[in-house]
């Protein structure tokens, strides 16, 4: 039996995150516009008057065209689906082999295991890419494992520790027309402006930097290759004809016939208000420029107390709304810990603490981040202890690969909500190994 829900909530959680809230790239708490259309879509599915039900479905068909003007598509391209990753499942069941995807390791793993999961059963076989310095994925990188057998290079549009944006472009002119450029953009989209026509295939959930919540993810599938990937997931929602004497009748033109059912409509309306919210703000653009100011003014801090930037290698047209620090001489969970005492919230991932402000972060955030470094280097000082711990290159750490048997190490993420987890760099496998890595908690 399912335990009773909770009374009205406390008070304060309507005040929406605290103002030390650094941490949109796990979380990214419902912004206004978005709770409001959420709250009023679950009425309308509350009274299910007919004309209600009329209505959410046209909040499903709004928020689909809202997201084509987002992403420069068609209407017809782009439907919803449950989640980023079951977005990217949808594609790896539509795209047969033979052939090889390539898959940069360290890619979150909601990128990584649709593939492996259909290699082998109809699917391309697997290629890991070890990353490319701090970028984790290049044009050089590319082009040097560009061989006759690749079909398809799937990829993050930003990588979710180093804030690494990646070249979309550049990465399709080398792949050219008949290869597959498939995006999972959820660390990027509504964060920094991001070349989403090179993407033949792009898939965004809206719980993070968008601040949409849980049960709705853009899928776009562009006319260009909508021919090259079959319905492997379309259900009845996909096709024509639903309820024909026989099945399977014909599949709906564009990404619907990639439809398993109908989209959750509230978490469709919510998604649909928050791609019109950052639209009517200035859109990625506007918003790219103050979420990578107030990232540059809180690594600055960090840099001052000493800490090693992960980002410091890229160039800043290569940095999105993600930074990772570490402190010398601090272990990362001491380091978080204390964060979290003073009001700041952060993502710890093994030795690294990740910080991804947004817009809507008050610029008080930068001095409570500063303070609370201040305050663990005079607790440090005072306890005249020895507290430093090992530490390794600022680089994130590689292992050598080949295209049959890989792996990485396992990594820790610990943040201040215990109950929702966010990208981790997870221990992955080829369909070749003997058994496949766990997949952590996402």
């Amino acid at each position: 039996m399912n335990a009773p829900i909770a009374g009205p909530p406390d008070p304060a959680s309507a005040r929406g995150p605290l103002p030390g809230y650094l941490d949109h790239a796990r979380i990214g708490p419902l912004s206004r516009r978005a709770a409001a259309a959420l709250t009023a879509a679950t009425a309308l599915a509350g009274r299910a008057d007919p004309a209600d039900l009329d209505r959410l479905f046209a909040l499903g068909d709004a928020a689909r065209d809202s997201a084509a003007r987002l992403l420069d598509a068609r209407p017809h391209e782009i439907t919803l689906v449950p989640s980023t990753s079951n977005g990217l499942f949808t594609v790896a069941a539509a795209l047969h082999g033979p052939g090889t995807v390539l898959v940069p390791r360290g890619e979150f793993p909601a990128n990584v295991y649709p593939w492996l999961r259909f290699a082998g059963r109809g699917g391309p076989d697997v290629r890991l890419l070890d990353p490319d310095g701090p970028r984790h994925i290049s044009p050089d990188l590319l082009r040097r494992h560009l061989s006759p057998d690749v079909t398809a290079l799937t990829v993050s549009a930003v990588d979710s520790l180093t804030g690494h944006l990646a070249p979309l472009a550049a990465l399709k002119e080398i792949l050219g027309p008949d290869r597959l450029l498939i995006v999972d953009a959820i660390q990027g989209l509504g964060a920094v402006p991001l070349e989403t026509d090179a993407a033949d295939v792009l898939v965004s959930g809206g719980q993070k930097w968008l601040r949409a919540g849980w049960g709705a993810a853009l899928l776009l599938i562009r006319d260009r290759c909508g021919e090259r990937l079959a319905p492997g997931l379309g259900g009845w929602a996909g096709v024509t004809d639903p309820f024909a004497v026989r099945h399977p009748a014909p599949s709906l033109p564009g990404a619907a016939a990639h439809l398993a059912t109908n989209p959750d409509f509230p978490a469709a309306a919510a998604i649909g208000a928050a791609v019109d919210d950052l639209l009517g703000q200035g859109g990625p653009a506007a918003a790219g420029i103050r979420i990578r100011s107030t990232l540059a003014e809180l690594l600055d801090r960090a840099r001052r107390a000493g800490a090693e930037i992960l980002s410091d290698g890229l160039a800043p047209r290569e940095r999105a709304g993600i930074g990772s620090f570490r402190l010398p001489g601090h272990a990362s969970d001491s380091v978080h810990r204390a964060l979290e005492a003073a009001g700041v919230i952060t993502t710890r991932r093994d030795e690294w603490i990740r910080l991804s402000p947004h817009t809507s972060t008050p610029a008080a955030a930068v001095d409570l981040f500063a303070e609370a470094l201040r305050s663990l280097a005079r607790r440090t000082t005072r306890s005249h202890g020895d507290t430093r711990v090992g530490t390794t290159s600022p680089t994130r750490a590689t292992t050598t690969s080949t295209s049959t048997s890989t792996s990485t190490s396992t990594s820790t993420e610990s943040s201040t909500h215990p109950k929702a987890q966010a990208h981790a760099h997870a221990p992955t496998s080829t369909p070749t190994d003997a058994q496949e890595s766990p997949c952590p908690t996402s």
